[in-house]
């Protein structure tokens, strides 16, 4: 079983970078980075990066784990400029990396930079369309494509990506439509969820395999779930009732922890990716942040590793 971290978004990239080189150094298996132009939210003057640049400054200063998207939204980039610089990027880091890709939700992003955000039908059509071109392109010399979106006329891709087959991961737990996108053409597939969800959300994903004709495994899975670890029992308990609508966490203490990471894997999760929205700060040599992920990685995550 892997582990993934992903960073918070508006942290500065000396911070990515400190826990980026942190993270390799002891044991996590991937840096995974969500792809936004602005906060959603009202204040908009956070800082925020861009996630194809930013990974690929991480892809020198952090030389191995594999790095990809959390997710990129499809209706940002035309599919094949995307596919180009995402094979770059993976002629650039040896090969390390994933494009991880979705519909697009944030609507604040779509009103100030007008970009078309259409209806959630159409961005799921959208999305269905570029996955056909990003096979279509990463695996062929040329590739032409005539869509409801996208047309591609005798289109070449140079360099291919590095990688023999560059993992397409596709996020989002929708029943009928997402996860019949990831059944036809994702290597990987994502999505927010406690163990009962991720049985229930994989249970769909094998079924519509079966529609489609594809052999269920040959997809990953994995799922983004906060941490909660302490030895505080009045905070595990305080935790453990508080709801956590769409973003659940895992809570315990290492013993409890070893526990639920071992019934994901038991589950056929492939990747626990661990944000870090809850995880505390960087403040200087003490180290909060890196001092749980190293309780974590080092305690807990041995039990499936």
């Amino acid at each position: 079983m892997r582990f993934g971290f992903w960073p918070n978004p508006r942290s500065c990239y000396e911070d990515q970078k400190t826990l980026g080189q942190h993270i390799e150094a002891t044991g996590w298996d991937g840096l995974w980075l969500a792809d936004h132009f602005l906060p959603d939210g009202d204040d908009l003057s956070i800082d925020i990066h861009e996630a194809w640049i930013t990974l690929a400054a991480l892809a020198r200063d952090v030389p191995r784990v594999r790095l990809g998207t959390m997710v990129t939204g499809n209706t940002y980039r035309h599919p094949a400029v995307l596919a180009k610089m995402v094979s770059t990027l993976d002629n650039l880091s040896d090969g390390r990396v994933v494009l991880g890709i979705g519909s697009g939700w944030q609507f604040n992003e779509h009103k100030a930079y007008g970009i078309e955000y259409g209806t959630f039908p159409s961005r799921l059509r959208m999305l269905n369309e570029a996955c056909q071109i990003f096979k279509g392109l990463f695996e062929n010399e040329f590739f032409d494509f005539e869509g409801e979106f996208y047309t591609l006329k005798h289109a070449p891709l140079m360099p291919k990506p590095k990688q023999k087959k560059l993992p397409l991961l596709v996020g989002g737990g929708g029943e009928k439509v997402t996860l019949k996108i990831a059944a036809k053409y994702a290597d990987e597939w994502n999505v927010w969820g406690d163990v009962a969800t991720m049985v229930h959300k994989m249970k769909i994903l094998d079924q519509h395999c079966e529609t489609v004709g594809r052999d269920p495994s040959e997809i990953e899975r994995s799922a983004c779930v906060l941490l909660f670890l302490s030895d505080d029992e009045a905070f595990i308990k305080r935790m453990k009732a508080t709801p956590m609508p769409g973003t659940p966490g895992i809570i315990g203490n290492v013993s409890e922890l070893r526990d639920i990471v071992a019934s994901y894997k038991e589950a056929g999760v492939n990747e626990l990716i661990i944000p870090d929205f809850t995880l505390g700060k960087l403040i200087g040599a003490g180290q909060e942040k890196l001092d749980l992920l190293d309780r974590f990685i080092t305690e807990v995550a041995p039990v499936v590793k």
